[in-house]
């Protein structure tokens, strides 16, 4: 391929966005921020009588310090390094992080533990039912509070209008809500179909089991789905896979 291939990248339109972009510069790929993602906080904190606290973003972990969170004796866990670092950078002390960071593997990681003890789920509107349904089943009194709303910016869709032309090589999908407000904009734009055309001539990447999923449901090949959930994993193995002839 004689020019850099285009990658989209769909993160929330801040720092996140940015360190995509210079990461997938950096990998030698031409990026497409496309953000599908926009941060619609509620203002809530976790319940005070959780035994277990858990967090699943880094968003979730700077929400609960602007709403003024003070945890007493809970055990906070978090889903990833990423969300354990930003609720460290917040002032927030991190009891356990799982070895496969996703809603089954912090499920996996306490399972063995929770079995009468109350949990607190804090995240954002579309998390997982997987961290849910898993707790409940190992035993755990669960209750979920939504910090945030996930919703779709209305100037998304770059990325669609790109794929349906057979301009995109490449695109990195980070959750199932991601794919879904891409074909939204798709859509939106009357180019669904040829969207996913185009989609099925490029490299897609997803990070996690259940975004793959979400994309197969819908019609989409996945190509990449990176071992380790993150983004940086996931950009790399997706522009090693374009040159992958």
């Amino acid at each position: 391929m004689s020019r850099s291939p285009t990658v989209a990248v769909f993160r929330p339109d801040d720092e996140r966005l940015e360190r995509a972009a210079a990461l997938l510069s950096d990998l030698g790929a031409e990026p497409i921020p496309d953000p599908m993602l926009s941060v619609d906080a509620t203002d809530a904190t976790p319940r005070t009588d959780a035994d277990y606290v858990v967090f699943t973003s880094k968003t979730g972990a700077a929400l609960v310090s602007e709403a003024g969170w003070e945890p007493d004796d809970e055990t906070v866990c978090a889903i990833g390094p990423a969300t354990a670092d930003a609720l460290r950078e917040e002032g927030y002390a991190v009891d356990l992080v799982p070895d496969e960071f996703t809603s089954s593997g912090l499920v996996t990681a306490l399972e063995s533990r929770v079995d009468g003890a109350r949990v607190e789920v804090a995240r954002s509107d579309h998390g997982s039912s997987v961290l849910l349904e898993g707790l409940d089943d190992a035993g755990a009194y669960v209750h979920e509070t939504i910090l945030y709303r996930l919703v779709r910016p209305e100037e998304s869709g770059r990325s669609a209008e790109l794929a349906a032309e057979g301009d995109l090589d490449a695109a990195c999908f980070t959750s199932s809500l991601t794919v879904e407000h891409f074909l939204d904009a798709a859509a939106e734009r009357g180019i669904r179909e040829d969207a996913l055309e185009g989609l099925a001539s490029a490299t897609v990447g997803m990070i996690g089991k259940p975004t793959a999923e979400t994309a197969a449901d819908r019609g989409i090949e996945v190509d990449v789905i990176p071992e380790e959930a993150t983004f940086d994993a996931l950009a790399r193995e997706t522009v090693a896979a374009i040159r992958t002839p």
